[in-house]
């Protein structure tokens, strides 16, 4: 009680910044402020991740440091590359033990009631090699508890892969353990047990995942995208069950056929990302080059009953997509399996659930 009025009191102190929205809607913040005063965004975090109907969901995280771009351009091309590789060689780095939540997968997941085979996805912890766990654990939670699967260092092509992945993704780790710093006066009146920490349960976590996508270009033969074409077309509706999750801006590629790919801008005005508000609006946002942005997940709606929900999001192929893929990153920050995310059940039997759900019993699964 002492820390609550403590908390309280300094809450009063500070000075809160003022809340900024992006043209698409969403609330900004910038990075040096979230690293330096991260108190004083109490407001632009309720605006996002709150409950009104306008609500988004969805953070954007500006002013980020210098060596974030090369970051990221450097691990999407290696998605491209990897994606290119024969099926044969691929294959090689798929796991059916952890029903394909380490390494490569592509047509595991189910989604729309059918496989998936629009992306490819390659799996890995950016921040830990190997869980410290029991043999016990590891055997009960192999989604969550393997081992990292990464290319071979002479595979040609994707030479500098695990590299790339891993310093991307512990880059988008750290901002998002400090997003969560920053979001705990505002979950902590939300949460069911509101003694947890969010950032501590990131942080110390041995569950992260992050997951490199290639979203595969519409066939050649494909006719173009009609005027009602589903806005699910790339990537059909569903929430996270992470906590948090951290988004990089996706980059696109055109690789015609006898011709050096190059990066491209969208193919459309209507390709990308696309939100429902708490209100259920329909919304396309997008997410600039150099930021980040972070979006609530299921994990965190269970562990405030609901107060703050997960963040409906899917990706539109759009026009003009011939020969143009799509390339991104999103890590999943939740906690370990044995926490407890309410009164029924705890993020391990949570995440079994989730696995059923969008991964047939015979083939395995993935996230």
């Amino acid at each position: 009680m002492l820390a609550r009025n403590l908390l309280k009191r300094t809450m009063t102190t500070i000075t809160r910044q003022p809340v900024s929205y992006t043209a698409d809607g969403a609330v900004s913040i910038s990075y040096p402020t979230l690293v330096s005063d991260p108190l004083s965004l109490t407001e632009s975090i309720e605006k996002a991740f709150g409950s009104h109907p306008k609500s988004l969901g969805i953070i954007i995280v500006k002013d980020l440091p210098d060596e974030y771009p090369k970051l990221r351009e450097s691990l999407l091309w290696q998605a491209y590359k990897f994606a290119q590789l024969p099926v044969n060689v691929r294959e090689k780095y798929a796991d059916r033990k952890s029903r394909y939540s380490f390494g490569w997968s592509h047509g595991k997941e189910i989604m729309n009631g059918k496989p998936d085979t629009l992306k490819g996805s390659y799996y890995a912890n950016p921040v830990i090699d190997e869980p410290t766990v029991s043999a016990a654990l590891r055997e009960a939670y192999p989604e969550y508890y393997g081992k990292n699967i990464w290319p071979a260092k002479d595979e040609k092509g994707i030479e500098g892969f695990e590299d790339a992945f891993k310093a991307l993704g512990k880059f988008v780790f750290t901002v998002g353990c400090q997003l969560a710093t920053a979001c705990q006066p505002f979950a902590s009146a939300h949460l069911t047990d509101s003694s947890l920490s969010l950032s501590h349960l990131i942080s110390t976590s041995q569950t992260t995942k992050a997951r490199l996508l290639h979203y595969f270009p519409p066939p050649p033969d494909a006719p173009p995208p009609a005027a009602d074409e589903p806005v699910d077309s790339w990537c059909g509706f569903h929430v996270d069950h992470s906590l948090l999750t951290g988004l990089c801006s996706a980059m696109f590629i055109h690789a015609p056929p006898s011709s050096a790919p190059k990066v491209v801008p969208p193919p459309s005005p209507t390709s990308g990302l696309y939100i429902r508000t708490r209100g259920q609006t329909l919304t396309k946002v997008s997410i600039p080059a150099d930021a980040l942005a972070f979006q609530t997940g299921e994990a965190l709606e269970l562990a405030t009953a609901g107060r703050l929900r997960a963040t409906p999001h899917c990706v539109r192929v759009g026009s003009g997509g011939a020969h143009v893929s799509r390339e991104t990153l999103a890590v999943f920050m939740q906690p370990d399996v044995h926490q407890p995310l309410g009164a029924r059940e705890t993020f391990g039997e949570f995440s079994k659930r989730v696995f059923d759900e969008h991964y047939t019993e015979k083939e395995g699964g993935a996230m």
